[in-house]
């Protein structure tokens, strides 16, 4: 591949990359990332999580956590809106997110198998926002959605940590080749939580 062709996006991307990796709120932007990958947008938070682990992995574990607890937090704030504003704020977010379809099979798939299925959507690229507002518009237990959500989401998190820790070198490398697929993807997140994180 010719280098030249790859450079521009490559350097856009690690430069967005590097303004978060710097910033002394890193982990509290990456926390409201999560929280907004679970609630608000659909795009997956991985596209963040692979380079910052790659590139800190002396504080992977940190950043794991972080994620999960963003994740739960977004998670819960989805279930009460399911529990109390579904007829509102609920069907906004369904119709907003385009996740008629998806929310209609999982209110089904819910009602018969409860806990594994949202554990499934967990792991799975199902939207997560199907899962806590269908939990949330049933009255679903909440410890039980939370162990489940945290189940889940604990897999995928920690266990790109330690996909990141065995890797290495190795995961570091494929980073950089990759970046510039990865770039714009990973700008947009980046500086939507930035500016969120600057206005708030």
């Amino acid at each position: 591949m010719n280098d030249s062709n790859v450079k521009p996006t490559n350097k856009s991307a690690q430069k967005w990359l590097q303004r978060l990796l710097e910033s002394p709120h890193a982990l509290v932007i990456l926390f409201f990332m999560s929280a907004l990958e679970a609630t608000l947008i659909p795009i997956p938070l991985e596209l963040v999580l692979i380079p910052f682990m790659i590139l800190e992995r002396e504080r992977i574990w940190s950043i794991a956590s972080v994620a999960l607890a963003g994740c739960l937090f977004g998670a819960v704030c989805g279930y009460y809106i399911g529990y109390t504003l579904f007829d509102t704020a609920g069907q906004w977010f369904i119709n907003y997110l385009n996740l008629q379809d998806y929310y209609q099979e999982f209110k089904k798939t819910l009602e018969s198998d409860g806990f594994i299925a949202i554990f499934l959507v967990g792991v799975t690229p199902v939207p997560f926002q199907t899962a806590m507002l269908a939990a949330g518009a049933t009255a679903f237990s909440l410890p039980l959605f939370l162990l489940a959500s945290g189940l889940s989401r604990g897999i995928r998190y920690y266990g790109l940590a330690v996909l990141a820790l065995w890797l290495g070198p190795y995961a570091q490398e494929w980073w950089q080749k990759n970046a510039s697929r990865l770039g714009w993807s990973i700008a947009i997140i980046s500086a939507i939580a930035l500016l969120i994180f600057q206005f708030s």
